[in-house]
């Protein structure tokens, strides 16, 4: 099983112990939804790549606790059900009052001891050595002048440990924003610093934004502290640690009375089904659910998003392999069949076709490991000024991406709406939202039309640039981070994540070289698909 593998692999391990402003973007206001989100200025330009500044800046933290010890707090803590299923005995990350401190490459100040919070985030990558980090400032604070400029207390350091080109989650974002930016939507932006913890250099990290609900990243209405009534947003997360969850804050749907599904593989499905929910000793993933990851008050808030998101997906099953249309009551609570209008119409009623099929299309690109078990978003506004669609934004978490894991290690056959291996045990699994329309004309038009334009305007030819520049330019400070790590070298403590070429890379040269190899065997096979 993968836990056991991944268990003892890890277990082994611990025993032997830019400038400050990112691209020039643009403004634009989606007029139907009524977001304020950020695009590329190149977006619609075949400009090259803008390569990163060097010398990076230095992102420094110095802790106000000046005790021996205090360095703990980035290097012991584990996330408390990893440290369960391990059995390890070590804290759950904690914050330490910090001070912070931001040199751009042209020497200047962007920040000077400015007060934080830090502390270690993330699920299994808690285990390893060298551990990403959340900042909290306590005042809106912006970075490097990424998304525009846009202040918040949130950012993330990304440790990039298991990926030793160090390169997959910062290529993915780029395309990303160029996709679901065109469509008003949220991808985090992203850039390198260099980290020091109390003067101490602590390597390379990718410096990037927080999952969250704000007008400037993932823009639903937040209630008032105490609000318990419906009329609000939510932003959720298709997530296989839901059950770590307290109760308000997680739930599950029974996928259309757990209605098998045909995979997508380009073939007609090679005459597979797959059903969401597994029975006991079958070689189905475990069940997954959802975590409600903004502010929510009260049970009716659970409940009624619950049976939402349930209903949502029924409506889109029942359009897809019954043609049947179904619509909400007036109070959103209970579907109603229809011959007002078309399968097709029910769907966009209630959902934003547009970001499903942009989030398909990064998803299909990177062959992410974790795209049928967590870090799929989706959000939806009840309140009188907004669209009531469910929209899937904010893309997440591709450091096992684009062949690092043995996933489509060839870059070729469709992947994300296809069975996969959950990345947990790695039995059969499916991203039931990927692959619900899959086979629908009207949804794989949509796709093919976004597919040719991000291609025709250079967005894949400018996430292969990045690739290719950051690996040269960059060299010294990669060279510098594994110096410190040694994880290119030593990769015990992920090796079984890892594909044949990948675990045999020995510099981020080589790894970044493989990448750039594997990315352009994908858009080669998509663009053979999908360019109209």
């Amino acid at each position: 099983m993968k836990t056991i593998c991944k268990i003892i692999s890890l277990s082994l391990a611990v025993a032997v112990l830019f400038s400050c402003t990112s691209e020039k973007k643009l403004a634009k206001k989606d007029k139907k939804s009524k977001r304020t989100v950020s695009y590329e200025a190149v977006l619609n330009s075949t400009d090259s790549y803008e390569a990163e500044a060097v010398p990076l800046p230095i992102l420094s933290i110095e802790t106000k606790n000046k005790s021996k010890d205090v360095m703990a707090f980035i290097e012991e803590p584990v996330a408390t059900h990893v440290a369960e299923v391990i059995g390890f005995d070590v804290p759950a990350p904690y914050y330490e009052d910090c001070s912070v401190s931001l040199k751009c490459s042209d020497g200047k100040m962007q920040l000077s001891q400015v007060d934080a919070q830090i502390k270690v985030r993330g699920n299994w990558t808690t285990l390893y050595p060298k551990k990403p980090l959340r900042v909290k400032f306590a005042e809106k604070q912006n970075v490097l002048g990424l998304n525009e400029g846009a202040a918040f207390k949130n950012w993330l350091l990304l440790a990039e440990y298991k990926d030793c080109s160090m390169l997959r989650n910062k290529a993915t974002l780029y395309a990303a924003r160029h996709i679901l930016g065109a469509d008003g939507l949220y991808a985090a932006d992203a850039d390198f610093v260099q980290v020091e913890v109390n003067g101490e250099y602590m390597g390379l990290y990718l410096l990037t934004e927080m999952q969250q609900e704000s007008k400037k990243r993932v823009n639903v209405t937040k209630p008032k502290d105490g609000y318990t009534g419906t009329d609000i947003g939510y932003f959720l997360e298709f997530d296989g640690y839901f059950e770590n969850e307290d109760e308000l804050h997680k739930f599950s749907i029974d996928y259309a009375d757990n209605a098998p599904l045909k995979p997508y593989d380009g073939k007609g499905g090679s005459g597979k089904t797959i059903q969401c929910l597994g029975k006991s000793y079958s070689n189905l993933a475990k069940e997954i659910g959802f975590t409600i990851k903004s502010d929510i008050y009260s049970q009716e808030q659970h409940d009624f998003i619950a049976n939402y998101i349930n209903n949502v997906y029924r409506i889109m099953y029942e359009a897809a392999y019954n043609h049947k249309a179904y619509v909400f009551d007036d109070k959103n609570e209970k579907i109603i069949e229809t011959s007002e209008l078309t399968p097709q119409q029910a769907v966009e009623k209630v959902v934003d076709v547009d970001s499903l099929a942009d989030m398909y299309i990064i998803h299909e690109l990177a062959c992410d490991a974790d795209v049928s078990w967590s870090s799929f978003y989706m959000d939806i506004d009840f309140t009188p000024e907004h669209i009531k669609r469910l929209t899937f934004e904010a893309p997440w978490d591709f450091d096992s991406s684009m062949g690092n894991r043995p996933r489509c290690v060839d870059g070729q056959g469709f992947y994300a709406s296809n069975i996969v291996p959950d990345p947990d045990q790695g039995n059969d699994s499916i991203n039931p939202w990927f692959v619900l329309l899959a086979y629908e004309d009207w949804y794989q038009d949509i796709i093919k039309e976004k597919w040719t334009k991000a291609y025709d305007n250079g967005v894949f030819t400018r996430v292969c640039q990045m690739i290719e520049s950051d690996k040269e330019i960059l060299e010294e400070e990669f060279e510098k981070n594994y110096k410190k790590w040694n994880n290119n070298i030593d990769k015990s403590f992920f090796v079984m994540e890892l594909s044949p070429t990948e675990i045999n890379t020995k510099t981020e040269k080589a790894s970044a070289e493989y990448l750039l190899e594997w990315l352009q065997s994908r858009i080669e096979f998509l663009n053979s698909q999908w360019h109209k």
